[in-house]
């Protein structure tokens, strides 16, 4: 019998590649394996679920099951791998070995979190993945103050769902702005601006030290000094790339899981990509490479090696209290920004010695322009 593909996640990536694979080649044998309940969902819409009035069961697309029968597949739910044995093409689940044709790492990245003192820091939810935000659905029912850690682009997207989802919202993070590596201060204002009308309140520079119980909800200490009430905190500081299981496997890892432009570990018939995957170096946690990358890799497990490449790759921010599109310049370009508008309607442009657009961020009305300038800017990795 012909060992399957074996793909390791049934998020974004997963799927997408297990579909694109099916269009090349309906009959080898695919394996999906995940540590959760494999429902297909669409994670960017997990920071719109309340102003769109979305439980969980509302955002899942289709349930395992489905899902299988889509893509005439195996998929094994709540599994999680023990190890990967590549000199032998196998991998681990407890004491049962399941061999594999090829071998696809698409396990996504899990939450950062830091420890925080306290008698209710049971009461801090990471919210990364359809499960998570169940979870803090049923513990936020009849609440109204939620505390955010972290102002980076989650943050700010689950502070202005949250906002218009009825809750009063407090953003807590040690940075000077908000989203501090993605956006020039300028962009950087608007939005934090756009947020504040809403009536979300930043405490910028200070952390949460402990979370405690109190009367009427909870107490937030932070490293100020000051204290910040509220009824739950949602951790949004940031997300690491899973690599650990890779690592012990012997493959090379940096930041991500390191593949080259055909997404090839270190070992020929182990792949990666999505969140975990760190592509010739670059690791974007976005859709749009995501998709790129499951394109490319389809073809390749089909039997035709294709590189990937990166176009030009805008982040359409999900902020409509000060829409926001951003395009960092590429790594290793440098230039000088220029700030055009005023008020929350800002086009803070990147422009190389030449006079070239390397790259952009977008505020308010100014996001009307972004189709023109994606036309000038230079690929991620051509």
């Amino acid at each position: 019998m012909t060992s399957p593909v074996v793909i390791i996640g049934t998020g974004l990536a997963g799927y997408n590649l297990a579909r694109e694979f099916r269009k090349l080649d309906a009959h080898t044998p695919l394996l999906l394996i995940t540590a959760d309940d494999g429902r297909s969902y669409s994670k960017p819409m997990l920071s719109m679920g309340y102003a769109k009035h979305k439980g969980a069961a509302d955002l899942c697309m289709a349930e395992a099951g489905a899902m299988a029968e889509q893509l005439n597949a195996e998929i094994r739910t709540h599994t999680r791998i023990s190890g990967i044995d590549p000199g032998h093409k196998r991998l681990w689940i407890g004491e049962e070995a399941v061999a594999y044709r090829d071998l696809v790492l698409a396990w996504g990245a899990q939450t950062v979190q830091v420890p925080v003192e306290g008698d209710a820091s049971h009461l801090v939810f990471p919210i990364n993945d359809l499960e998570d935000y169940a979870r803090f659905r049923a513990a936020a029912a009849g609440k109204q103050r939620v505390l955010i850690l972290g102002a980076g682009l989650i943050g700010c997207e689950f502070a202005n769902d949250m906002s218009l989802g009825g809750f009063q919202v407090d953003v807590v993070a040690p940075c000077e702005q908000v989203m501090p590596t993605l956006l020039h201060p300028a962009a950087a204002g608007a939005v934090q601006r756009g947020l504040q009308d809403l009536g979300v309140r930043f405490h910028l520079g200070p952390v949460l030290t402990r979370l405690q119980q109190a009367p009427h909800g909870l107490e937030a200490h932070l490293s100020d000094g000051s204290v910040v009430g509220c009824d739950l905190v949602v951790s949004a500081i940031g997300l690491r790339p899973r690599t650990d299981l890779a690592a012990a496997a012997g493959l090379q890892v940096n930041r991500g899981v390191s593949v080259d432009r055909e997404l090839r570990t270190s070992h020929a018939n182990i792949f990666a990509l999505g969140d975990c995957a760190e592509v010739d170096g670059i690791n974007l946690l976005y859709v749009m490479p995501l998709m790129s990358c499951a394109r490319a890799l389809a073809q390749t497990l089909a039997g035709k090696p294709t590189a990937v490449a990166y176009g030009p790759m805008p982040i359409t921010v999900k902020t409509p209290a000060c829409p926001l599109v951003v395009s960092p310049p590429p790594q290793g370009r440098e230039g000088t920004w220029q700030v055009e508008g005023q008020g929350n309607d800002l086009k803070v442009l990147c422009i190389d010695a030449g006079g070239g657009l390397l790259g952009y961020a977008l505020t308010g009305a100014a996001v009307t322009e972004k189709l023109a300038l994606n036309r000038q800017l230079p690929a991620v990795m051509a």
